[in-house]
């Protein structure tokens, strides 16, 4: 696999089992440095698998990972379980698990900011909604002032005009932060507008590229269906540079490189 410039991240040749049954074969990803990438696939294809085994939190039975020197990772997990009798606010919650440097006072106030729920700082977290919960969760990892966030169903128990708002803003922070950005996601149609590459798994790479590329390659088609297909190729992608078959961008020394996108279909 070619190494990217500026990448923080790069797994090649990942192979996995549990149990005797194969996770994941030959499994590759790499992020860039203000990238987005998206895993996508059925349940039980292996991305949460892959993002464990990038982060150093499983070893794979084959395979390399490669991540930049003093990488910093903000890592938001799939499902959090809290203990409904523990009393404790959103503000006392960000502090857990990470030192005083990490989760100054003002600091936390701050992420939460961005994340867009500092209304909630005192509330018991037990008693935020399911899409406050979310943010916070997305502020708890940006406390590390990471260089890569790693998303896993970010918008998990969101309704979906605010699933929108929240890829919405993932996008803002890696336009402000620079940041890469590595998400597992089942969501299909908002999340082809909130990616710049797309990698498709199940158990192995199907297909990978930029979201238009994927939605019109036949494995896809085979995986998620001629409808969903045709439904995601719908939304028109409007940008000022060039992709090739890969669906890696042809560069033509343009400073610009964010991307603007529009749907012509309903979400819901």
């Amino acid at each position: 696999m070619s190494q990217l410039p500026n990448f923080l991240i790069q797994a090649s040749a990942i192979d996995m089992s549990f149990g005797g049954r194969k996770v994941l074969s030959h499994g590759e990803a790499k992020v860039a440095k203000g990238e987005i990438v998206t895993l996508i696939g059925p349940n039980g294809a292996g991305k949460t698998t892959m993002v464990r085994i990038m982060l150093g939190l499983q070893m794979p039975d084959k395979g390399t990972v490669i991540r930049c020197p003093d990488l910093r990772v903000g890592y938001m997990p799939q499902r959090l379980n809290i203990d409904p009798s523990l009393p404790i606010d959103v503000l006392r919650f960000l502090s857990l698990g990470l030192s005083r440097g990490d989760a100054g006072h003002g600091l936390r106030s701050a992420a939460l900011k961005e994340a867009g729920v500092d209304h909630v700082a005192h509330s018991p977290i037990q008693q935020i909604s399911g899409g406050e919960l979310q943010r916070v969760l997305l502020a708890r990892a940006l406390l590390r002032n990471p260089d890569l966030l790693v998303l896993d169903e970010p918008v998990q128990g969101v309704d979906v005009s605010g699933q929108a708002e929240l890829y919405g803003l993932i996008r803002k922070i890696r336009d402000h932060r620079g940041c890469g950005v590595l998400m597992v996601s089942h969501d299909l149609h908002m999340v082809m507008a909130a990616t710049d590459h797309v990698i498709c798994l199940n158990q192995h790479v199907c297909c990978a590229g930029h979201p238009e590329i994927v939605s019109r390659d036949p494995e896809f088609v085979a995986l998620f269906g001629e409808s969903v297909a045709a439904e995601l190729g719908i939304y028109h992608h409007d940008h000022d540079h060039e992709h090739d078959v890969h669906g890696d961008v042809i560069s033509h020394n343009h400073d610009d490189h964010h991307h603007s996108h529009d749907h012509g279909h309903d979400h819901g």
